[in-house]
């Protein structure tokens, strides 16, 4: 594994921990009649805490970006995960919360799952399939599940709607980071004509304009650790799933990678889950509002 994907990978996910955290600390106090609706990114964009919480978050997602242009996105989507770790550290200061065995278990499982994930599946490069459908059916069916997850969330009263958008949300930064590996081949093969020439800028844009909303309105509606779990878990799985789907990304496939890999990701997940649960993450008044406020007014 190259250093420099490593240093840039673990610093883009300490930029959108702790962005991730400045902007729930303002969207919880956002009007609920914003909820998935375009205004509330406008009104948001009054709070300097959210702005600065954005610029955080745009900051990791270059450095996610310029890694993932030096390095498979099977490999950057599990370092990027480790966000949740700083977005955790910026928690405990505001809090002044100790880790507790919780903490701890949390920590050991997110980063011991990372390791052995790359360690037994060991990422490489390799030629990107020339099929488009094969591209469409795996970006259709992962955006198609986003939409489903949004669609429920919506409609739904039930108190893990904002989870569901989590999950969306997450899925669509999946889609949008193999999107960007996509945009950067063709920067280098063609330059800036050769990239906007394509669909794929475009889509990175649209993706990531939906994502913050789907982001910003579980903020607003649910307390950090109800959200950010689920986001922070949805965005590399979907991400593995493009790289090995059609950017040509090549993971060990033998019967006990193939199970070592799994093990790893089912403790990542594990590890996000409890740290995301962590009484240090910040709750907000989100907690006190009742179910039927995550309903559009």
């Amino acid at each position: 594994m190259s250093i420099l994907v490593l240093i840039l990978a673990v610093s883009a996910a300490c930029c959108l921990g702790f962005g991730f955290v400045l902007q729930q600390n303002a969207a919880q106090k956002a009007p609920l009649s914003d909820f998935l609706s375009f205004r509330l990114l406008l009104d948001l964009m009054r709070v300097p805490r959210w702005l600065g919480g954005i610029g955080l978050m745009v900051a990791g997602m270059v450095l996610g970006a310029i890694a993932l242009g030096h390095g498979e996105i099977s490999l950057v989507e599990p370092l990027l995960a480790t966000n949740l770790l700083f977005a955790l550290a910026l928690s405990r200061h505001q809090t002044k919360q100790s880790l507790g065995r919780q903490g701890w278990a949390g920590l050991a499982l997110l980063a011991g799952g990372v390791t052995t994930f790359i360690l037994a599946g060991q990422p490489r490069g390799g030629h990107a399939i020339n099929d488009p459908l094969r591209h469409w059916l795996i970006i259709g069916v992962t955006v198609g599940l986003a939409l489903l997850l949004t669609t429920y969330a919506k409609r739904s009263r039930l108190s893990w709607g904002p989870v569901l958008l989590a999950l969306a949300a997450g899925l669509l930064y999946g889609v949008q980071d193999a999107l960007t590996r996509v945009s950067g081949q063709r920067f280098a093969a063609g330059g800036l004509v050769e990239v906007l020439t394509g669909w794929q800028p475009y889509g990175v844009l649209a993706l990531g304009v939906t994502g913050l909303v789907l982001v910003q309105s579980a903020f607003e509606t649910a307390p950090l650790r109800m959200s950010l779990p689920a986001l922070t878990a949805a965005q590399p799985l979907a991400g593995i799933l493009c790289g090995v789907g059609f950017l040509g990304d090549r993971l060990r496939t033998d019967t006990g990678a193939l199970a070592w890999e799994a093990a790893g990701l089912a403790a990542v997940v594990a590890g996000i889950v409890l740290l995301g649960l962590h009484p240090a993450m910040p709750s907000g008044t989100a907690e006190e509002r009742p179910v039927r406020d995550l309903q559009p007014r």
